[in-house]
């Protein structure tokens, strides 16, 4: 996307046209949520945090514990592409995980 901005200055009486090339971060704007079931245990949703999603220990520990009180917690930020593979192997661990 280019956007075009026209800068009036009082001092120099003269237009200066600037073409600024606007990136587009919509991927960056996509979350794994992870959502409350009653199979799973915290142990194995939080082991499963830290193997995929790349969680401190402290990290998926508190996820866990939003997600089982909230019903669902977004537990990872970022483009579509990087947490396709991750919310499919929380699916594949039989965690209920949806990209949003």
């Amino acid at each position: 996307m280019t956007a075009t901005y026209r800068n009036t200055s009082a001092h120099t009486q003269t237009d200066i046209e600037t073409d600024v090339l606007v990136e587009e971060s919509v991927d960056a704007l996509h979350h794994i949520v992870v959502w409350n079931d009653e199979v799973n245990t915290f142990d194995w949703v939080i082991e499963s945090l830290i193997d995929i999603c790349n969680h401190t220990p402290e990290s998926a520990e508190q996820c866990a514990m939003i997600v089982h009180y909230s019903g669902k917690y977004a537990v990872k930020k970022g483009n579509f592409d990087t947490l396709k593979p991750m919310c499919e192997g929380l699916l594949d661990r039989g965690i209920m995980a949806t990209i949003d």
